[in-house]
């Protein structure tokens, strides 16, 4: 249902470009307040690039299929080039028709693999972070966990089964088996592979903060509401991910710049066109990696305060760029 589903509303919208570019164009004109950033115009176009790029990714992977003549190894192999060029094709239409900007610190730490890679999880935009900027830079072939949810979108669907990564149902109905799958992805993981994972479990927004502190006590209470830009670490992929072999280095990824963003509708404020993101990179070898779970946890608490503050810096600063 989602393969013919993508195609015609490629199709549509190609079609209905000439009645939507006007309509968007007066709009935007009329709801500009302050700049003209033409958000909805915007909007529209990175749509259109979305469905192309789907599109033909399908078609890509319709060959890969086709060529690998039910091979799995064969059909994983040409698979990743896919993949890579997929996930560049977004983040190139997303830089051009919102004028992000991207500043890195830390990034000469990612390679070599293998390793385990811990990202962010604060908008809709910040899945392309870690394949742009961690796979498709430094040739790090990422496993990821992924939520179940996202299999409506064909692509992911088909390049995510032929690949190895895991999607996990979010709902607790059956936590073993889901901790148990994200744990098999670490098996036979090679020094140009990692396994990504948002060990937050989903993206982070004031409500859903609030929410978590108020279904928390005691000290891991006191440790998320000292959190401002971070939910707390969902514990049992990681631990799971630590505990299995073979044993790596744990890479930790921030951003700044793409929060907000949670939903479509956030990006119609605006607020998107002509961000500058930045990202931080570090990396905690295997050997001060602790090996009791209890310490583990208490580690993964430290590193995510070190994110969390990061971040509250970062925002400080940007309220100091802004005022001035």
């Amino acid at each position: 249902m989602t393969i013919p589903s993508v195609l015609l509303a490629f199709i549509a919208i190609v079609l209905a470009l000439p009645l939507l570019v006007p309509l968007l164009l007066v709009i935007d004109l009329l709801r500009a307040a302050g700049r003209r950033s033409f958000v909805s115009v915007r909007l529209l176009l990175f749509g259109v690039s979305f469905l192309a790029t789907e599109a033909i990714g399908l078609v890509l992977l319709f060959v890969v299929w086709l060529s690998s003549l039910g091979r799995a190894e064969l059909r994983a192999a040409r698979t990743w080039p896919v993949q890579r060029w997929y996930t560049m094709m977004h983040f190139r239409a997303l830089c051009a028709i919102f004028g992000l900007r991207f500043e890195l610190t830390g990034a000469e730490v990612v390679t070599p693999g293998p390793l385990l890679v811990l990202v962010r999880h604060a908008s809709i935009i910040d899945s392309l972070v870690p394949a742009v900027f961690v796979a498709n830079a430094h040739h790090i072939r990422l496993r990821y966990v992924l939520k179940r949810e996202l299999l409506v979108d064909p692509c992911l669907d088909l390049a995510g089964h032929w690949l190895p990564n895991r999607f996990v149902a979010r709902d607790g109905a059956d936590t073993a088996r889901e901790v148990d799958a994200v744990r098999s992805l670490k098996a036979g993981l090679e020094p140009d592979e990692g396994v990504l994972l948002y060990p937050e479990g989903t993206r982070f927004t004031a409500g859903k903060r609030r929410r978590v502190i108020e279904r928390l006590s005691g000290a891991a209470r006191a440790r998320a509401e000292s959190l401002r830009h971070l939910l707390p670490i969902r514990p049992g992929g990681v631990l799971a991910l630590l505990d299995a072999p073979p044993d790596c280095d744990v890479l930790f990824v921030a951003h700044h710049g793409l929060e907000g963003f949670a939903h479509v509708a956030d990006i119609l404020r605006g607020e998107l066109v002509g961000r500058t993101v930045r990202l931080r990179f570090w990396r905690i070898p295997v050997a001060s990696i602790p090996a009791q779970a209890e310490a583990r946890l208490e580690w993964l608490a430290h590193e995510w305060q070190c994110m969390d503050d990061w971040l509250s810096a970062e925002a400080a600063a940007n309220t100091r760029q802004l005022a001035t």
